[in-house]
């Protein structure tokens, strides 16, 4: 698989938050551009206040997944891991905010859950792919060390 389907993936999940305040401005009573915040906490409709609800979890959301993949890819993880950990993720990100419009808890919480799943593997895999580089790095280093001072090595 290509690395540019995750950062495809990234751009997605730029964009979802976007979409989920799409349809709590669709769902809510008109729509007042002059006070956004404001119109927002007037609203009484339960679909406008879950989207809205899912608009500012998928901004949550968006930086540690953003850093994963960044640093997945950084540190060497291997490409077929990000990419189905960040299509993965997306998956989950679009249920999480309709099972919310929905009003579906607990498949709204499973979905976040997982999606979370997979932002921490995309870290951990990462810290553990930097690790693996900083002791390849050191044991260079002191190999390069004891051959200048005519060590065998």
């Amino acid at each position: 698989m290509s690395m540019s389907i995750a950062y495809w993936c990234v751009l997605i999940a730029a964009l979802l938050p976007y979409l989920w305040v799409a349809v709590a401005k669709a769902s809510g009573k008109r729509y007042d551009n002059r006070d956004p915040r404001g119109w927002q906490t007037r609203q009484d409709n339960p679909r406008c206040n879950a989207a809205y609800a899912a608009h500012l979890n998928a901004f949550e959301a968006f930086a540690p997944f953003a850093a994963g993949v960044v640093g997945a890819q950084i540190t060497g993880v291997a490409t077929d891991w990000i990419v189905g950990l960040a299509m993965a993720f997306i998956v989950f990100r679009v249920l999480h905010g309709v099972f919310y419009v929905a009003r579906q808890p607990r498949l709204r919480s499973l979905a976040w859950v997982l999606g979370f799943g997979c932002v921490l593997a995309l870290l951990v895999l990462a810290a553990l792919a930097a690790s693996e580089n900083a002791s390849a790095q050191v044991v260079l280093r002191l190999l390069d060390g004891s051959a200048q001072a005519g060590l065998p090595s």
